[in-house]
Protein backbone atom coordinates (compact mmCIF):
# COMPACT_ATOMS: atom_id res chain seq x y z
CA UNK A 1 0.00 0.00 0.00
CA UNK A 2 1.45 3.58 -0.75
CA UNK A 3 1.49 6.16 1.81
CA UNK A 4 0.21 9.84 1.92
CA UNK A 5 3.43 12.19 1.31
CA UNK A 6 1.89 14.54 4.56
CA UNK A 7 1.66 11.35 6.85
CA UNK A 8 4.18 9.13 6.00
CA UNK A 9 2.82 6.99 8.93
CA UNK A 10 -0.23 6.15 7.36
CA UNK A 11 -1.61 3.60 4.51
CA UNK A 12 -3.78 5.29 2.22
CA UNK A 13 -6.47 3.09 3.35
CA UNK A 14 -5.95 3.76 6.94
CA UNK A 15 -5.97 7.64 6.24
CA UNK A 16 -9.39 7.25 4.04
CA UNK A 17 -10.51 5.61 6.84
CA UNK A 18 -10.18 8.72 8.97
CA UNK A 19 -11.48 10.33 6.72
CA UNK A 20 -14.45 9.02 6.32
CA UNK A 21 -14.94 9.03 10.32
CA UNK A 22 -13.99 12.98 10.21
CA UNK A 23 -17.07 13.82 7.62
CA UNK A 24 -19.55 11.64 9.51
CA UNK A 25 -18.31 13.73 12.88
CA UNK A 26 -18.55 16.73 11.31
CA UNK A 27 -22.10 16.07 9.67
CA UNK A 28 -23.11 14.48 13.29
CA UNK A 29 -21.71 17.86 14.92
CA UNK A 30 -23.55 20.58 12.38
CA UNK A 31 -27.05 18.40 13.08
CA UNK A 32 -26.38 18.66 16.97
CA UNK A 33 -25.86 22.24 16.49
CA UNK A 34 -28.62 23.18 14.70
CA UNK A 35 -30.51 20.71 17.51
CA UNK A 36 -29.01 22.67 20.62
CA UNK A 37 -29.85 26.00 18.99
CA UNK A 38 -33.75 24.63 18.66
CA UNK A 39 -33.91 24.21 22.08
CA UNK A 40 -32.03 27.12 22.85
CA UNK A 41 -35.24 28.78 21.40
CA UNK A 42 -37.81 26.87 23.72
CA UNK A 43 -39.08 26.67 27.34
CA UNK A 44 -38.71 23.25 28.97
CA UNK A 45 -38.64 21.36 32.28
CA UNK A 46 -35.59 19.86 34.07
CA UNK A 47 -35.64 17.03 32.09
CA UNK A 48 -35.20 19.25 29.12
CA UNK A 49 -32.47 21.09 30.77
CA UNK A 50 -30.34 17.67 31.44
CA UNK A 51 -31.01 16.36 27.81
CA UNK A 52 -29.96 19.58 26.57
CA UNK A 53 -26.55 19.60 28.67
CA UNK A 54 -25.73 15.61 27.80
CA UNK A 55 -26.50 16.85 24.55
CA UNK A 56 -23.98 19.95 24.45
CA UNK A 57 -21.13 17.49 26.60
CA UNK A 58 -21.87 15.00 23.89
CA UNK A 59 -21.18 18.10 21.55
CA UNK A 60 -17.93 18.74 22.99
CA UNK A 61 -16.48 15.16 22.52
CA UNK A 62 -17.55 15.01 19.06
CA UNK A 63 -15.68 18.43 18.64
CA UNK A 64 -12.30 17.01 20.27
CA UNK A 65 -12.51 13.73 18.62
CA UNK A 66 -12.64 15.89 15.29
CA UNK A 67 -9.50 18.07 16.69
CA UNK A 68 -7.59 14.90 17.18
CA UNK A 69 -8.42 13.09 14.15
CA UNK A 70 -7.14 16.58 12.08
CA UNK A 71 -4.27 16.59 14.03
CA UNK A 72 -3.23 13.01 13.30
CA UNK A 73 -3.99 13.77 9.50
CA UNK A 74 -1.61 16.73 9.69
CA UNK A 75 1.28 14.85 10.90
CA UNK A 76 0.69 14.65 14.41
CA UNK A 77 1.36 11.47 16.83
CA UNK A 78 -0.75 9.11 18.39
CA UNK A 79 2.17 8.57 21.49
CA UNK A 80 2.41 12.60 22.01
CA UNK A 81 4.23 13.49 25.51
CA UNK A 82 2.57 13.41 28.05
CA UNK A 83 0.54 10.74 27.98
CA UNK A 84 0.92 6.89 28.60
CA UNK A 85 2.07 4.90 25.92
CA UNK A 86 -0.62 2.74 24.58
CA UNK A 87 -1.51 -0.64 26.14
CA UNK A 88 -0.25 0.63 29.93
CA UNK A 89 -2.16 -0.90 32.09
CA UNK A 90 -3.17 0.49 35.40
CA UNK A 91 -4.70 -0.98 38.54
CA UNK A 92 -7.18 2.24 40.43
CA UNK A 93 -9.42 2.36 43.05
CA UNK A 94 -12.08 4.67 42.88
CA UNK A 95 -13.37 6.06 46.60
CA UNK A 96 -15.58 2.96 48.31
CA UNK A 97 -14.79 0.89 44.94
CA UNK A 98 -13.20 -2.32 44.57
CA UNK A 99 -9.51 -2.42 42.73
CA UNK A 100 -9.61 -2.17 38.50
CA UNK A 101 -7.42 -2.89 36.61
CA UNK A 102 -7.92 -0.85 33.22
CA UNK A 103 -6.22 -0.95 29.92
CA UNK A 104 -4.71 2.45 28.34
CA UNK A 105 -5.44 2.97 24.55
CA UNK A 106 -5.64 5.61 21.99
CA UNK A 107 -8.28 7.18 20.13
CA UNK A 108 -7.93 5.42 17.05
CA UNK A 109 -8.72 2.11 18.26
CA UNK A 110 -11.92 0.35 18.95
CA UNK A 111 -12.75 -0.44 22.41
CA UNK A 112 -13.24 -4.47 22.72
CA UNK A 113 -17.16 -5.35 23.45
CA UNK A 114 -18.16 -5.65 27.00
CA UNK A 115 -14.52 -3.95 27.95
CA UNK A 116 -15.52 -0.64 27.92
CA UNK A 117 -15.40 -0.14 31.84
CA UNK A 118 -12.03 -1.48 31.80
CA UNK A 119 -10.74 0.79 28.84
CA UNK A 120 -9.21 4.41 28.91
CA UNK A 121 -7.85 6.66 26.59
CA UNK A 122 -4.74 7.72 27.03
CA UNK A 123 -5.72 11.62 26.93
CA UNK A 124 -9.07 11.12 29.31
CA UNK A 125 -8.47 13.63 32.10
CA UNK A 126 -7.86 10.60 34.09
CA UNK A 127 -5.61 9.11 31.35
CA UNK A 128 -3.54 12.68 31.28
CA UNK A 129 -3.81 12.86 35.38
CA UNK A 130 -1.85 9.33 35.53
CA UNK A 131 1.59 10.33 33.48
CA UNK A 132 4.50 10.03 35.44
CA UNK A 133 2.64 9.14 38.93
CA UNK A 134 3.83 6.04 40.54
CA UNK A 135 1.80 3.06 42.60
CA UNK A 136 0.95 4.23 46.32
CA UNK A 137 -0.27 7.49 45.20
CA UNK A 138 -3.94 9.32 45.36
CA UNK A 139 -4.41 10.89 41.83
CA UNK A 140 -6.64 13.95 41.29
CA UNK A 141 -8.01 14.93 38.19
CA UNK A 142 -10.68 17.19 36.90
CA UNK A 143 -13.72 16.26 34.99
CA UNK A 144 -16.60 18.05 33.49
CA UNK A 145 -18.29 17.38 36.63
CA UNK A 146 -15.97 18.24 38.96
CA UNK A 147 -12.41 17.20 40.69
CA UNK A 148 -12.30 13.58 41.42
CA UNK A 149 -9.74 10.97 43.00
CA UNK A 150 -8.62 7.59 42.34
CA UNK A 151 -5.51 6.02 44.03
CA UNK A 152 -2.72 4.27 41.79
CA UNK A 153 -2.13 0.77 42.99
CA UNK A 154 -0.37 -0.30 40.11
CA UNK A 155 1.12 0.76 36.88
CA UNK A 156 2.52 -1.75 34.08
CA UNK A 157 4.17 0.12 31.20
CA UNK A 158 4.60 -1.99 28.00
CA UNK A 159 8.46 -1.74 26.87
CA UNK A 160 9.04 -1.89 30.99
CA UNK A 161 7.12 -5.75 30.69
Amino acid sequence: MGQDERTPNFAAQERDRIEEELAELRSRRDQMRAELQGDADTVGDRGDAADALQRSEDLAGIDEQINRLTWLLAGGNADAPGQLPNGTEVTVRFPGDEPVRMRIIHFLEETPAGEEDTTLTSDSPLGLALFGRRAGETVTYSTPRGELQVELLAIDIPNER
